[in-house]
């Protein structure tokens, strides 16, 4: 599989789809085994007795590694950014000046922007004239860069993230976002000491965490009135559109008064039907967006797994669940529904789903790098407690001697 060629990560990781470098950390013997960390403890034994073992899969994509142990290097010394700046924000002016001037000045970066941030009438002022020269610009959906972005800085807010990802169909250059926006909780770096740190992500002194990402097929039956959109194949007079989500996929009623009313297939076997507002399909970084609304747990992005949550189901059996990352999902319209669903890919390319259509959603083999601001443990329970205040309360007061005597 095709990974972007300048990035590799550190650690002891076995990557079969990816082109990363890798160094393993020192293993401790125990037992005559290797043991090595991991979100689960120690690998586990695969052979069992004197004649019996797991059968090896080819298709295999990693084992998951102790996160501290993700770095970042260059095979290569970087020369190209890509900059994401939410538009129209007048608070980002003088940061996205003062960042681009560091970048093409100091550092001799080649900078890309896409056109419509630096057509932005905020930023058509004598100010940016010099700027300007000294920037690529590219049209969403028409200029593939993918092989011109070395790394990604984002200004702005979670969004700017999700948007740098859905710009990489495959492989996603690394990705620094500064929390310049509201809530933040993918954005862990503060822009005031930003000339240090985007230093340190050149050097290639950064810890990293691979954000997983779904692959997502929408395939649609032919229809005459049916109009041909972005990213579409067809085939046996089916219309395929495939996509990459970072957070999640939402499958709901749209406009409709009525239940929405889904089947959900794992591994072509029908496991439920969907009854109530819709169901959320999430990553472990989705699973703090959307999906912990509707009444999901928390997923560390570390952990391979894919979140299924119901929208307001009508059942009061109906709990959110956590499946393998390597299962594939199919989301089809029931026979017995009274209406059409709707989906949406991370909050956009929303399309309306007729009976005969399906959706099918299984995780990539191209993750987001996201950069860490420390590391991947720490960096997570601190957006838990900064952004959403996890597991706040009043402490409980100590009781005195007396008082225990009772």
């Amino acid at each position: 599989s095709k990974v972007h060629s300048k990035i590799k990560l550190t650690g002891n990781i076995d990557v079969v789809q990816y082109c990363f470098s890798l160094q393993s950390s020192a293993p401790t013997l125990i037992k005559t085994h290797l043991r090595t960390q991991s979100l689960h403890g120690p690998s586990p034994v695969t052979t069992f007795g004197p004649k019996a073992c797991m059968l090896k899969n080819p298709k295999a994509v990693m084992h998951i590694q102790d996160p501290a142990s993700q770095r970042l290097t260059w095979n290569k010394p970087p020369k190209s950014v890509l900059i994401i700046k939410k538009i129209r924000d007048t608070s980002l002016l003088q940061p996205f000046k003062e960042l681009c001037i560091f970048l093409t000045q100091q550092k001799n970066m080649i900078v890309y922007m896409e056109r419509k941030v630096i057509e932005d009438p905020a930023i058509a002022n004598e100010s940016f004239v010099s700027i300007k020269k000294n920037i690529c610009t590219f049209r969403e959906d028409y200029d593939d860069i993918s092989n011109c972005v070395d790394f990604i800085i984002c200004l702005g807010g979670d969004g700017t993230l999700l948007y740098a990802s859905s710009l990489f169909q495959e492989s996603v250059p690394p990705v620094m976002a500064f929390h310049l926006g509201s809530l933040g909780f993918l954005t862990p770096f503060n822009f005031d000491t930003f000339q240090s740190q985007v230093t340190q992500v050149i050097e290639g002194n950064a810890a990293i965490i691979l954000r997983s990402r779904l692959e997502v097929k929408v395939v649609k039956e032919y229809r005459e009135n049916g109009s041909v959109e972005e990213m579409s194949l067809v085939t046996n007079g089916n219309k395929t559109m495939q996509y990459q989500v970072l957070n999640e996929v939402v499958v709901d009623r749209g406009p409709s008064s009525y239940l929405s009313n889904v089947d959900l297939f794992l591994d072509g076997h029908l496991i439920t039907t969907v009854q109530g507002d819709g169901v959320i399909v999430s990553t472990p970084t989705g699973s703090t967006a959307y999906a912990v609304a509707a009444g999901a747990t928390m997923i560390h992005p570390n952990v391979p797994a894919i979140m299924i949550t119901p929208i307001c189901p009508h059942s009061l059996s109906f709990r959110p669940i956590v499946v393998p990352a390597g299962v594939e999902l199919k989301i089809m319209l029931s026979r017995d529904a009274r209406n059409t669903a709707w989906v949406s890919l991370d909050g956009r390319k929303r399309q309306e789903i007729a009976y005969g259509d399906s959706i099918t959603i299984t995780t990539s083999c191209f993750p987001v790098p996201s950069i860490c601001f420390r590391d991947p443990v720490n960096d997570w329970f601190e957006s838990l407690a900064q952004c959403l205040h996890w597991n706040v309360r009043k402490k409980q007061d100590h009781l005195s001697s007396e008082e225990e005597e009772f």
